[in-house]
């Protein structure tokens, strides 16, 4: 338990002092980039799971919405677009029913981050600063036992994965 709590703290200091972040990788390569993640492993990134979006305002907002098991994304102030869409997906959520949420838990990355009220778990407050997600070629060959609400970016399809719990679903501009 002692070795997990420095650790967590380095990345608490860290994002509360820097306006760029690498996860599994010594350095941000990207001048443009808030958080980056290393492209050396088959792994994803898992957004929160929500039983409710009431209460959720802030456009570009990205959840698991546990009610209809979809990856979905808020714009246009309210309008929620389903990235999954594939209607069979899946989560056991016991492991946070009965847990009590802290209202108070949150990351801040950027140069703000002292200062930003933004409600989230993790924002990414920097105006000029975008995140690029983990890239894994061809996620649904190569990450195995994938999370529901798990994104990837799929470097052979160059295309957004997203897996909602029994199917990956991919997306591409």
């Amino acid at each position: 338990m002692k070795k997990q709590l420095l650790p967590i703290a380095i990345l608490i200091a860290v994002t509360g002092v820097k306006s760029q972040v690498a996860i599994g990788k010594p350095t941000v390569t990207n001048a443009s980039v808030s958080l980056e993640f290393a492209e050396t492993e088959n792994r994803g990134l898992i957004l929160p799971y929500v039983e409710t979006k009431a209460g959720i305002t802030d456009n570009g907002t990205i959840i698991y919405d546990t009610t209809d098991h979809k990856v979905k994304y808020l714009k246009d102030s309210g309008m929620w677009t389903d990235l999954s869409v594939d209607n069979t997906g899946t989560a056991n959520i016991l492991i946070q029913t009965n847990k009590t949420e802290s209202a108070t838990a949150k990351s801040v990355i950027g140069s703000s981050a002292a200062t930003d009220n933004t409600p989230g778990i993790l924002v990414l407050s920097d105006t000029n600063k975008a995140m690029i997600l983990p890239k894994v070629a061809s996620p649904h060959l190569n990450i195995i036992n994938p999370a529901p609400g798990m994104m990837a970016y799929d470097t052979v399809k160059r295309q957004l994965a997203v897996y909602n719990g029994k199917v990956w679903t991919f997306w591409k501009p």
